[in-house]
């Protein structure tokens, strides 16, 4: 059973997946301190300084608070700002997949594979036409 466990841990498409999800893991925390530390920021500027990460609207009245984290241990919130950034991060690495893949696409149909010259007979080869042709003639 170990064997038969190894020879499928080791086959192409296993490990071609391991090494998609460890990337994707890491391409997910690059995308996502984009949104948090680069386009939020720049986000809130242009709307006069709001995080939109703190962001809820309270579904108790016994909450009080005023950041998050803090609402949550109140009562139940509606943590809309949070959603909000995270959709975001879904629509850029979505639209960053997308660009990969077409350009993945453009750079398979601008590859045509070239028509391969047929290749020059040998001497036996042309003797042999010659012989072919010869025959025919006198039938």
């Amino acid at each position: 059973m170990l064997k038969e466990f190894r020879e499928f841990a080791m086959k192409g498409n296993v490990v071609d997946l391991a090494v998609g999800v460890i990337i994707g893991a890491a391409f997910g925390a690059i995308v996502s301190s984009m949104v948090a530390d680069v386009i939020m920021p720049i986000i809130g500027a242009i709307t006069g300084g709001l995080d939109f990460s703190n962001y809820f609207t309270a579904l108790s009245k016994s909450v009080t608070a005023t950041n998050l984290a803090d609402a949550k241990k109140q009562g139940a919130v509606l943590a809309w700002g949070n959603f909000l950034t995270l959709t975001l991060n879904f629509l850029i690495v979505a639209f960053v997949l997308f660009i990969v893949v077409r350009l993945m696409n453009q750079l398979k149909r601008e590859a045509p594979a070239a028509p391969a010259e047929p290749p020059k007979p040998t001497k036996e080869q042309e003797l042999l036409t010659e012989i072919r042709d010869l025959l025919k003639a006198r039938a």
